[in-house]
């Protein structure tokens, strides 16, 4: 059984739908698809260990099967500096998501470096019940809820249909460089694009994804957060 199976199966055994914020990155990575570099801390009390395991500036995530606005509900932190800083955003982080949801459960944190400023697009996918496996790529950061600047593709897709995907946004002038933003890697773009696609046609119990944001620079494009639904047990779609 494949990594991604074996992680889908256990999601499943766990009588889970939403993967984990760890297991998000881990399915990405099955699939060769570039993501922020992270550590995970199952416990407060590793907290500090991990943070200087991925070194400082540092973002915290919580990791929760109930939670799936992660900000919505304190429990993302920005621009931690040291042991001490990280150890006390945890114990913030928790009793905040506590005070919002009392039932949540806590499964640890997600530690991130904080990753330089690349221009925001978003990448998803979802199973359509007619058209099957399909492919969204679209702006990110105001852009998305501004404009809903996006395209969409039947997958499997090729390289060449995904850089298509990519000049058909009206924003796409912006990954071609503007002022002192240099052009960004758009191959590097294509190529997650394309393992999206070749994802969610090998797991059709894949309900819908949400890359958000993927940072893309001039030499390459890393997925900076993501969040991934399975379909419902019993549910069957058109793979």
């Amino acid at each position: 059984m494949s990594t991604a199976s074996s992680l889908i199966t256990k999601v499943y055994l766990e009588e889970r739908i939403k993967l984990l914020e760890d297991e998000v990155f881990e399915l990405l990575k099955a699939y060769n698809i570039p993501t922020a570099p992270y550590a995970v801390a199952r416990s407060i009390d590793e907290v500090p260990l991990m943070a200087e395991k991925v070194g400082f500036p540092l973002v915290i995530k919580i990791i929760s099967p109930d939670i799936i606005h992660k900000t919505d509900v304190g429990g993302v932190r920005l621009d931690i500096w040291s042991k001490q800083e990280a150890l006390k955003a945890a114990e913030e982080i928790t009793e905040k998501v506590r005070a919002s949801n009392p039932q949540a459960r806590i499964n640890g944190f997600l530690l991130q470096p904080m990753m330089p400023k690349g221009v925001e697009i978003i990448i998803g996918g979802l199973h359509d019940p007619v058209f099957g496996s399909v492919v969204m790529f679209g702006a990110g950061g105001i852009f998305v809820e501004v404009f809903k600047d996006v395209s969409f593709r039947v997958a499997p897709l090729t390289i060449d249909e995904a850089l298509e995907m990519i000049d058909e946004i009206k924003t796409s002038a912006i990954l071609k460089g503007y002022r002192a933003q240099p052009p960004v890697n758009k191959y590097s773009i294509a190529e997650i694009i394309v393992a999206i696609g070749k994802m969610l046609n090998e797991h059709p119990e894949i309900e819908s994804m949400d890359l958000n944001p993927v940072f893309a620079y001039p030499d390459k494009a890393y997925v900076i957060d993501g969040r991934i639904i399975l379909r419902k047990p019993g549910v069957h779609h058109k793979s």
